[in-house]
């Protein structure tokens, strides 16, 4: 998809705006794992999530390649309209960002923040999205995928950064959406020359990829309604799912349930702060602990960008039932 050298350059443009994220090895979490773990803090871009270095670089790219682009527009969740919001403000670009109805408040903000406008349509993200697609055409807007090459160019910056931090990884569990964040490093680490074995992760409430995975095609799922909603889905792109199955070693699917307590234990082991898709990694990591003996682990932090009132309902009652579990 890119050599070496373009990643290179697309780090080069990404770290304009975004510095290089820290890569920790944290004692906690490796007593816990029972080995030697590094996270990978995309939590701390601009940001708050690792979407924004495919924004920077596509949107560069876009604006060298066809300069009259009128505006951008596209559909989201979060964390991939932020990262286009805050690329189009860089660029002096209008964004339409598309949602779906009930949306995360707070990302919805963020993205306003940046200066897009947005638009709630639908049940969920393929319904949003189809809906930014119809617009595009009738406004001869571009449309920006949530997968593109250049998408997956400027994310695998951050498997660049990671790799030569830590050239000696096992293993690297990242979540799962669209596919970019996994596509990124499985293709970081084969210009590398690395050995990791990558891992996806995915909600068994959005688990369309993992089926896919098994099945060696696109499966696309009816619902994906999990709380972690950069996991969320429904219809897996085709050509991201062809990296995926010729350099990934396997999809693990977590539970809503672990899912949370990766979030407190992420919050009482590195006081860092995890949306759902970010805390997946250690969920899988831990779901899968007594294979990991020995082994250096890699985990991706893909964002932080978790509504208070979700943390509220669905991360802290899962904190007292794990209390509760602990005095029994």
């Amino acid at each position: 998809m890119f050599t070496l050298a373009e990643l290179e350059g697309a780090h080069a443009i990404v770290s304009a705006a975004v510095p290089p994220t820290p890569a920790h090895a944290w004692p906690l979490l490796a007593q816990r794992l029972g080995t030697h773990v590094v996270v990978k803090h995309e939590n701390h871009t601009p940001a708050g999530a690792f979407k924004v270095r495919g924004g920077l670089t596509y949107v560069d790219r876009l604006k060298r390649a066809h300069p009259d682009t009128r505006g951008l527009i596209t559909a989201t969740r979060g964390n991939h309209g932020q990262s286009v919001a805050f690329a189009g403000r860089r660029h002096g670009l209008p964004v339409t960002i598309y949602v779906p109805k009930g949306n995360s408040v707070e990302k919805n903000r963020a993205m306003a923040a940046f200066g897009a406008e947005l638009i709630e349509h639908g049940h969920d993200f393929q319904e949003a999205r189809e809906e930014a697609i119809r617009h595009a055409a009738r406004d001869g807007l571009q449309m920006v995928p949530s997968f593109h090459p250049d998408i997956v160019l400027g994310v695998a910056t951050y498997a660049l950064e990671l790799f030569r931090a830590a050239p000696d990884l096992d293993l690297l569990y990242v979540p799962v959406g669209q596919g970019s964040g996994t596509c990124g490093c499985i293709l970081a680490r084969d210009l590398l020359g690395l050995k990791t074995e990558i891992v996806g992760v995915q909600s068994t409430e959005a688990p369309s990829y993992a089926l896919s995975f098994a099945a060696r095609t696109v499966v696309a799922t009816n619902s994906a309604n999990t709380h972690a909603d950069g996991l969320a889905t429904r219809s897996p792109d085709a050509d991201a799912l062809a990296i995926i199955l010729k350099g990934a070693s396997r999809i693990v699917q977590v539970t809503d349930a672990e899912i949370a307590d990766a979030i407190r234990i992420l919050w009482t082991d590195t006081h860092n702060l995890a949306e759902g898709a970010g805390a997946a990694p250690l969920a899988a990591a831990l779901q899968e602990k007594g294979r990991l003996a020995g082994k250096r682990v890699g985990l991706v932090l893909s964002g932080g960008n978790i509504d208070l009132d979700l943390f509220r309902s669905w991360v802290m009652p899962a904190a007292v039932t794990a209390e509760k579990a602990g005095a029994a």
